[in-house]
């Protein structure tokens, strides 16, 4: 707890801590006890732990409750807005596009894109002007540092949330870097991938020309539900993404860690008594690039079309 009053956001402005009483020192000595922590120029938030996603969002927050954004917030800012999950996201910078030609440009801690973002492309959040779910999507998606991966990524995840993909290709009508990619991946974009590694996975297989996996298909035995999978091929090979939340996700009621992966493992046991090869992945071969020789090598050994 600390003395200072914050909004509804949670964050703490020197301004408000001022009124109240407090002085500069006050702000200071409590930033130096880790009591606080400084969220943008002039404002602060208790000491939490917080996702970059969520840290990012009372930046954006702040400084549009402060006036110091000119324009519309965009891109990776906008997608903490919409709590929109990325591929190895970068908030390093609060982004915000401009129609001002001289404004463009990039400092430390702001990138200004020159560009038009139309009335209907905005939308208000938490009281601050961002670009809509599938604008921004749109922008990530051409953007993206992670190439087709991470435009994949983002357009999943933004038909999860309920964005448009017809407004989303209408959008990709236009010439603009990086288009191309971002309107291959919106052609295998779908609602039903749960998590940007599940996207990475998936794109490293598009991308070595393999057959498409379905997704989240469930698995029955003569006991009932045995599984529901990230990825199948013709309900003989599974494939699993392990991420390191995956076992947290499903913990029940006073269970641990370690009780989710035994459970897991009954899970797998089942799978294999119904003549299903499983195998899994982890960030680790997602950044070694070796999900399509794995996922080609099952397909071979189980007599699978490889294309």
């Amino acid at each position: 707890m600390t003395p200072f009053i914050a909004d509804d956001h949670g964050i703490i402005y020197r301004k408000t801590a001022l009124a109240a009483g407090f002085t500069d020192d006050d702000l200071r000595r409590a930033c130096r006890r880790g009591e606080i922590v400084r969220v943008g120029r002039g404002a602060f938030a208790p000491a939490e732990k917080r996702t970059p996603d969520d840290a990012h969002r009372l930046t954006v927050i702040a400084s549009a409750m402060l006036g110091t954004v000119a324009g519309v917030v965009t891109h990776q800012s906008a997608a903490a807005m919409h709590r929109l999950p990325m591929l190895k996201p970068n908030f390093q910078r609060l982004h915000v596009t401009t129609g001002d030609a001289n404004h463009g440009g990039r400092t430390a801690t702001r990138h200004t894109h020159v560009g038009v973002v139309a009335p209907s492309e905005t939308v208000d959040v938490d009281g601050v002007l961002v670009s809509s779910l599938e604008r921004t999507a749109v922008d990530i998606a051409c953007t993206s540092p992670m190439g087709f991966a991470g435009a994949l990524a983002v357009l999943d995840a933004a038909l999860r949330l309920g964005a448009d993909r017809k407004v989303m290709r209408k959008m990709l009508r236009a010439t603009r870097r990086g288009v191309g990619q971002a309107r291959r991946a919106l052609a295998h974009a779908t609602a039903d991938a749960e998590s940007p590694g599940e996207s990475w996975c998936r794109a490293q297989i598009i991308e070595a020309g393999l057959p498409i996996p379905r997704l989240q298909h469930e698995f029955r035995d003569q006991d009932g539900f045995v599984a529901r999978s990230d990825f199948d091929w013709s309900g003989l090979l599974v494939g699993e993404f392990d991420g390191k939340v995956k076992y947290q996700k499903y913990l029940r009621p006073g269970e641990d860690a370690t009780d989710a992966v035994v459970r897991e493992k009954k899970r797998e046991d089942r799978l294999r008594r119904l003549g299903v090869m499983v195998i899994r992945w982890t960030w680790a071969d997602l950044e070694r690039g070796t999900v399509a020789a794995s996922v080609r090598q099952w397909l071979t050994r189980l007599q699978l079309d490889v294309a």
